[in-house]
């Protein structure tokens, strides 16, 4: 998709829009299986924004994986550990951590609307340019990062998700 065409930004706008409209309703919502729907959604609208990005296999990758698989096994340790809805109270408590993490949200979201407002972006370039990643190939340049300098990142993340399983295995299990 071409950068610069109109159905482009309509399409980076709409998916953007759905993307933090999702993400509000992940943390809004007191169903942990609507939150775990509107978590797919979220990864869904990240997915069409790699594909904005013209990154085809990493978008694949977030539709399989993260759309996929993770949200499978979060909504089998939700319905494994059956857990119900809380009774709605409607009364607002301010307590010092609903303060200091409001005054966060306030802070990150200054942040990001400096960081986008900045005409340069800086940093420096990767080794990895279009030009070379059009050379030798989107896939072989992903896996061949994750495979040597990304390793340890890797492996530390599938030990984490295996942690996950069998400690919601080990939870999900009634005392005898």
């Amino acid at each position: 998709m071409i950068p610069g065409t109109l159905f482009y930004w309509i399409a980076f706008i709409f998916t953007a829009l759905t993307a933090i409209f999702a993400a509000v309703m992940v943390i809004t919502r007191r169903n942990p299986i609507h939150s775990a729907m509107f978590l797919i959604l979220n990864f869904l609208c990240i997915a069409v924004l790699y594909l904005l990005l013209n990154s085809q296999f990493i978008a694949i990758i977030q539709v399989m994986v993260y759309a996929g698989a993770i949200m499978m096994l979060v909504i089998f340790v939700i319905m494994l550990l059956s857990v119900e809805e809380e009774k709605r109270t409607y009364k607002i408590r301010l307590s010092p951590a609903k303060v200091i993490g409001v005054l966060l949200v306030v802070i990150l979201f200054a942040q990001l609307i400096y960081g986008v407002a900045q005409k340069v972006v800086p940093g420096e370039w990767g080794e990895f340019t279009p030009e070379r990643i059009a050379q030798i190939g989107e896939i072989k340049a992903v896996g061949g990062l994750l495979f040597t300098r990304y390793l340890f990142p890797f492996e530390v993340a599938s030990i984490l998700l295996l942690v996950g399983i069998i400690g919601a295995v080990i939870l999900s299990k009634k005392e005898r």
